[in-house]
């Protein structure tokens, strides 16, 4: 690795460090300038206070969403590859199929969440297949693009050296897809969090949306804040993990 390398990657966490260094100074000077009530927004300071004096809440809560959005996530990964399969092989399931799922992702998900409720209860089975809905569609539609955008070229040269279907399906289309694939999985993982999220806003005993919807009705602002930074610093980790294993997946490909 040259010198420019080491200090672009190094770049990578600097820069963004120094923004949130920023931003942190002028949260807590413009609550004291502004003269902002507590409860409306808290210094940053209170809400770190909060933080570390609910840490072990906060874990616990946290420990709860995890496995509600890693379940989610992972059955939305394996049932939209399976599914982007399944309708870029067979053109009539598609024809068939793909307009009623693109209607299915347009309704409000937040609406589906009642209704989860109702099937399923307050537990966690509730919470992930939210997590299910929010993060299936990206994954469906991805594994489709990258089916279709195999060359058509390589597709002819396997069919002059006689491949069958299967050694092209797994040779040629598998590697021609794996990029938008991985892209769709990248963008699936904040869409889970979001899911499991609202499903704890509409009904849950557990977790961080019920932690930040308790904060809330009892005017604690700052744990509210505390609450919605752990939110951030799951879904990061999570992400983190799924860009790790997708670099993995994708150089072991080659």
């Amino acid at each position: 690795m040259t010198a420019v390398d080491r200090n672009a990657r190094w770049r990578q966490f600097v820069d963004p460090a120094i923004l949130f260094v920023i931003l942190a100074i002028l949260w807590e000077k413009a609550v004291d300038v502004f003269h902002i009530k507590p409860y409306l927004l808290p210094p940053l300071s209170k809400v770190v206070t909060a933080f570390w004096d609910t840490r072990a809440t906060l874990l616990a809560e946290s420990w709860v969403t995890v496995q509600e959005v890693v379940a989610g996530f992972f059955l939305a990964v394996v049932g939209g590859i399976v599914l982007g399969f399944v309708l870029h092989a067979i053109p009539p399931v598609r024809r068939a199929l793909y307009p009623v799922i693109v209607i299915f992702q347009g309704l409000p998900k937040i609406a589906l969440a009642p209704l989860m409720i109702v099937w399923f209860g307050y537990g966690i089975t509730s919470k992930v297949l939210m997590a299910f809905l929010f993060a299936f569609f990206p994954v469906v539609i991805s594994t489709m693009g990258g089916l279709a955008s195999t060359p058509s070229h390589l597709i002819e040269h396997f069919k002059a050296i006689r491949a069958t279907p299967w050694t092209t399906f797994r040779r040629l289309h598998v590697p021609a897809a794996l990029p938008s694939i991985l892209d769709g999985c990248r963008t699936a993982m904040p869409l889970a969090v979001i899911g499991a999220i609202v499903g704890e806003f509409v009904g849950a005993e557990r977790g961080l949306g019920h932690l930040i919807l308790e904060a809330n009705a009892n005017g604690r602002t700052d744990l509210l804040f505390a609450a919605l930074v752990a939110v951030s610093i799951v879904a990061g980790i999570l992400y983190f993990l799924v860009e790790l294993a997708a670099r993995r997946v994708w150089w072991r490909a080659l």
